[in-house]
């Protein structure tokens, strides 16, 4: 939230002592002093009015994982292993997957307590792509490409989907870039042809690439230079 309205919250402060500490630059946010009342804080801002500390909060996380097959994505299940589970790091709970995959999908899980990066990462509305690598029991028509381009009706749902690349690479191989993430959306998008997915790996989420030096069930923490392209 903008700072004005975080320093108004409080107890301590009134609308006019807020303006007042902002025009005097008595506030800093992450050891920044700020006088915009605009400017952002967030969980993770550390938020200091003089030498007193308003919040202290906390680390931002972000992790890169290989997903392997044969595990949820989900924080919890009582039967199979989960991704978090594959991940050695504290405070575990805090932590949740931006972009889920399908239990035999392979490839890019983002995994963070960052909400509001997840959410940009996730959206529609950001159009940022997600590659797929599939591979198809049958034959790849040309006519899939078209068909993708223009979108797919689900019923389920009552919606079409929106436009997705295909590149063909082989003749029961291709890359898949779509914008959503429906339900079993790749799956069904091939079985409006009649043709099964026998792999499914994700290779990007928009300027993310899965890194190709981790092996499945590895993962590593994201640069700042990669959580700041998204």
């Amino acid at each position: 939230m903008r700072v004005d309205r975080f320093l108004s919250n409080l107890p301590r402060f009134n609308r006019q002592q807020v303006r007042l500490l902002l025009v005097e630059r008595r506030v800093k946010v992450d050891g920044q002093v700020v006088s915009d009342p605009h400017h952002e804080v967030r969980e993770f801002s550390h938020v200091m009015v003089d030498n007193d500390v308003l919040q202290a909060g906390k680390p931002a996380r972000y992790f890169m994982l290989h997903k392997p097959q044969g595990c949820v994505s989900a924080t919890s299940d009582p039967q199979h292993r989960t991704v978090l589970d594959l991940l050695d790091e504290p405070d575990k709970g805090d932590l949740h997957i931006a972009g889920r995959l399908d239990f035999n999908t392979t490839g890019l899980l983002l995994i963070t307590n960052d909400g509001q990066w997840s959410r940009r990462l996730t959206q529609p509305l950001t159009k940022l792509p997600k590659v797929y690598y599939v591979e198809t029991a049958q034959e790849i028509g040309p006519q899939y490409a078209t068909t993708f381009a223009q979108g797919l009706y689900f019923a389920f749902e009552n919606l079409t989907t929106q436009p997705a690349e295909l590149v063909v690479l082989g003749p029961r191989t291709a890359r898949l870039g779509i914008i959503e993430g429906r339900y079993h959306q790749v799956k069904r998008m091939f079985g409006h042809f009649d043709n099964k997915v026998t792999r499914l790996h994700r290779e990007r989420m928009g300027p993310l690439a899965l890194d190709e030096h981790l092996a499945p069930g590895q993962y590593r923490p994201l640069t700042e230079a990669e959580i700041r392209q998204i």
